[in-house]
Formats: C-alpha cells, structure tokens, sequence
C-alpha cells in the first residue's frame, strides 16, 4: 500500500525506459489495485510483467470490497500474488483460502505467485520445514500436475519481511532445496524442474548477487527496495548478470 499516482507512473516510466530491450530475466510489478489501470497502461507493450497483490477465489458475485481474477485480467494482469504472509498473518487468511485462490486463477490462465514461509518463533523452535511443507501441500491441494510448471513459489521467512533482518543465503538454499524436493516428490523432476523458487525477505541491491548464487534460488521477490527505480534496476540487472555468467 505504497506510492500516489503520480509516484507509481512515475517508477513505471522509468522501469520501462530502462529495461527495454532486456532479454533473459522477467521483471515485473505488482502494483496497489487503484493504480493498476494506469501501470498495465504505461508498460503495454514491453517486456514488465503486471501482476495483482491479491483476488477472490469466486469469479464474481457479491462480494463487496473484493476484486475478481477476471476483472484483473481485463485490466491487462498476468500475474496474481497469492499467500503472502501479510496475508495469513494481518488478515486472517487460512491455507484453504489461498488453495481455493490460486485453483481459481490456474483455472483463468493467471500466473501465480505463491507464497509461503515461517514465523520467527517457528524458526527457532525447529519447525520450519515442517510449517513450509503445511503449507505447499495445502496450497497444492487439487491442482493438477500439468498446472504446477504456472506457479512460481516464493519462500518469504516472516521474520525477515521489511525487518532489515535476511536469511542468509545458505538459508535460503536449504529451504529452497527442501521445497525443490517436496515438489519433485509430487510431480516428478521434470515438472519441478520447471517450478521457478523465488526468494522474499528484506531483498537489496547488496544482497542480491549472493541471493541469485545460490543453487535453488531461481529468483527474487522484491518489497520496499521495488519502490526506488535505481535499487529496483540494479537487482533486475544482477539478475541479468546470474544469467548471463552462471555459477
């Protein structure tokens, strides 16, 4: 729930001159639902991917405040982020929630972001690769195998969201691989193979290259260093150096 109109085209702008003509990594944005018209407006056209922070599972009905996947389609959305741990954890959403989401949007043709991840004191108490896997398998329930190369999965540890905290990248790796492996063990290595593991967490320009080194680690989940253009671009084009110069 960040930046006015006038901010967001801005950042919008000046994400789409900079970026153009960049192959080999995907960006994209994930604007407040207002100002959704006006981005997928400015980036028609180029390679910046629009997504929506959130959606109802229901296609439409009256259900006052909400937005529907095919409204955000109209708008030109490819994109949906589903799970994020504001989410779960300000607003009450369940596991079975975010399962009958994202079943929703797979079954529109959107492209979800699924996000998942530990709290602090879960970390601490040794749970965390059993409150992940909670959560992949319930968030998984009902999909098909065809459709689990659509999501990309972002592991976002709670503790390190807008905290200034940041696992390390070893961390991250572990988790990462952990998820690799329930997802291989559902579907098979070829499918989860093609299942993109981003990481989220208090991601920056300084830690991004260490980030992107990491095995698992296929990309980034960016939250306030998105909204600055300059540290937005130098973590898109350090992606584009992993790329280019793998390990």
């Amino acid at each position: 729930m960040n930046l006015s109109l006038e901010e967001a085209n801005t950042l919008a702008r000046g994400l789409r001159e900079e970026l153009e003509g960049l192959d080999g990594v995907e960006v994209g944005v994930c604007p407040p639902f207002v100002w959704l018209p006006a981005v997928c407006s400015i980036v028609k056209g180029s390679k910046i991917l629009v997504g929506a922070q959130n959606m109802h599972w229901e296609k439409s009905g009256a259900f006052t405040g909400e937005i529907s996947g095919y409204m955000l389609k109209e708008l030109g959305c490819t994109h949906i982020l589903l799970g994020h741990s504001e989410r779960r954890h300000l607003f009450g959403e369940t596991d079975s929630m975010i399962n009958k989401k994202l079943r929703t949007a797979l079954s529109m043709g959107l492209k979800v972001i699924f996000c998942l991840g530990e709290r602090l004191e879960e970390r601490e108490s040794g749970k965390t690769f059993e409150v992940v896997e909670k959560q992949l398998t319930a968030g998984l329930e009902g999909v098909g195998q065809e459709a689990i190369p659509e999501l990309t999965v972002a592991y976002e540890p709670v503790w390190a969201i807008g905290t200034g905290k940041n696992a390390t990248p070893a961390q991250a790796q572990e988790v990462h691989s952990y998820l690799r492996n329930l997802l291989e063990n559902s579907c098979g290595n070829e499918m989860a193979s093609r299942v993109r593991i981003q990481y989220g967490g208090s991601v920056t320009p300084e830690n991004a290259r260490e980030l992107l080194a990491q095995a698992d680690v296929n990309g980034l989940l960016v939250g306030g260093a998105s909204l600055k253009k300059d540290s937005f671009l130098k973590i898109a084009f350090t992606a584009l150096e992993r790329v280019r110069s793998p390990i």
